[in-house]
């Protein structure tokens, strides 16, 4: 039987299979590693530091030193209040922390508690809505402000809804055509391809004035449509 730390632990070192064999294949795409509270180990951030790149990690764990120790800075520093995204922030940034030895250089530890309004749907009267983050990074606070460090922290979120979210419903990754697994394999980057293809095209070809009052659906749907009459000559008009 598995331990409850174990599924974490193969998570990770998934993970950093995977980064080493994007990196060795693609050494300049990227330079931010974004992740969730389980990524937040030595071995995740040293590999990253080792092959020229940072990371921004969710940090959940009260057990850990670094966690405590910027929890006491949090209760007598007095935080920077900001505003974005129609929302209230206020926000803690300490860096060149040394709670976390394991790690090879020193750590930054942001906060950023944040409220929002949401209309309720039973009343339509406005409820406030406060969110807590907490996050480790190695991005140096000379080069990355707290406000572009919290932006960096919740695109985590906006991979996820504008990713994944819409591979599933507008491209059907989550549909297997095939199941053997070499098929399966070959679906899911023809999807991730299509995806990525659209949204260039759509973005650097389509000027802005032909994009207005059409939808990103409304175009896929003409080059389905182009693709069918491609396919099948007798559906041309």
């Amino acid at each position: 039987m598995l331990s409850r730390s174990e599924p974490e632990k193969t998570k990770v070192a998934t993970a950093l299979r995977l980064l080493a064999r994007v990196i060795a294949s693609y050494p300049r795409a990227f330079d931010l590693v974004l992740a969730d509270a389980p990524y937040a180990t030595a071995p995740f951030f040293n590999f990253l530091l080792a092959h020229g790149k940072h990371a921004l990690t969710v940090l959940k764990d009260d057990r850990r030193s670094l966690y405590q120790d910027a929890r006491a800075l949090f209760a007598t520093v007095a935080p920077k209040a900001g505003s974005r995204r129609n929302r209230t922030w206020l926000w803690w940034d300490f860096p060149d922390l040394l709670t976390w030895p394991q790690v090879n250089v020193p750590v930054r530890v942001i906060r950023s508690l944040e409220t929002h309004s949401v209309k309720r749907q039973l009343n339509g009267e406005d409820e406030s809505r406060t969110s807590d983050w907490i996050w480790a990074t190695t991005l140096p606070l000379q080069s990355v402000s707290t406000e572009r460090a919290v932006g960096f922290g919740h695109q985590r979120w906006d991979i996820e809804n504008h990713g994944f979210n819409e591979l599933v419903r507008g491209w059907h990754a989550d549909h297997i055509y095939r199941h053997d697994p070499n098929a399966i394999e070959c679906f899911l980057p023809i999807a991730f391809l299509a995806c990525n293809i659209f949204h260039a095209f759509f973005t650097l070809n389509l000027k802005p004035e032909i994009r207005s009052g059409r939808t990103q659906f409304f175009w896929r749907s003409s080059m389905s449509a182009e693709i069918y009459a491609g396919i099948n000559p007798a559906l041309s008009p």
